[in-house]
């Protein structure tokens, strides 16, 4: 495994879904040198959700260019439990799966840990908290979707936030992330609720001066942080 999470602290992953798919290696540089804490890569199949991107073989072409940054697979695919085994092979070292797509998501968060990963598990905003907040001693990540998943530059959903401050609560220590639609105008939400990874895509990627977006993301949710 490349490297760790930093307890305490605040990450933020830049999604390149949106970006130059034709530079993919360029801008995960770019995204690198402005500052990124580690780069969320969203794998879709086609089936969990409605589009398709890219699997393991593009994740390990990226692992052999940037061998130090933590690689997040955000896997919106229907069969979490197949793709374990290749996306360790490949280099990732946080492998996040969506709660709807298991039936038995201890399972599938076992034999991530068996494959030297860290698990992470999300739920779209139609599914209630509760049962992620259940597995949140097994996982390393909690994911709360602010979109609905498969597609980039869709609007952030401030309704989520409860959800957020749910697992913040129950859970003070938890790495509790955030995808879609995070941008200057709604971090505050984000931040105020609990999240500590924040996903940014078209806000980040596509901006002229990504490091210091990422910058002020950053700032904002320290402001929230409780002191150790």
């Amino acid at each position: 495994m490349a490297a760790r999470l930093c307890k305490g602290a605040c990450m933020i992953g830049p999604s390149i879904l949106n970006a130059d798919l034709s530079r993919l290696a360029e801008e995960c540089q770019r995204m690198i040198d402005a500052g990124a804490d580690y780069i969320h890569l969203d794998v879709m199949d086609g089936h969990f959700v409605p589009n398709l991107t890219f699997g393991a073989p593009v994740i390990a072409c990226l692992r052999k260019k940037f061998p130090g940054i933590i690689f997040e697979v955000h896997m919106m695919v229907s069969n979490p439990e197949q793709w374990i085994g290749d996306m360790a092979e490949a280099g990732a070292d946080i492998y996040t799966f969506h709660l709807e797509a298991s039936k038995e998501p201890e399972k599938v968060i076992e034999k991530i840990r068996s494959q030297g990963m860290m698990a992470g598990c999300g739920i779209k905003p139609k599914t209630a908290v509760e049962p992620l907040s259940d597995l949140a001693t097994l996982l390393d990540v909690l994911l709360i979707m602010t979109v609905e998943p498969g597609f980039g530059g869709q609007s952030f959903m401030t309704d989520m936030m409860p959800k957020v401050r749910y697992l913040r609560e129950h859970h003070p220590d938890a790495f509790i992330e955030v995808d879609g639609g995070l941008s200057l105008k709604t971090i505050e939400s984000a931040a105020e609720a609990g999240a500590n990874l924040i996903v940014s895509g078209s806000a980040v990627v596509k901006s002229d001066d990504p490091k210091g977006v990422m910058d002020q993301l950053r700032k904002t949710v320290e402001k929230y942080r409780k002191p150790e």
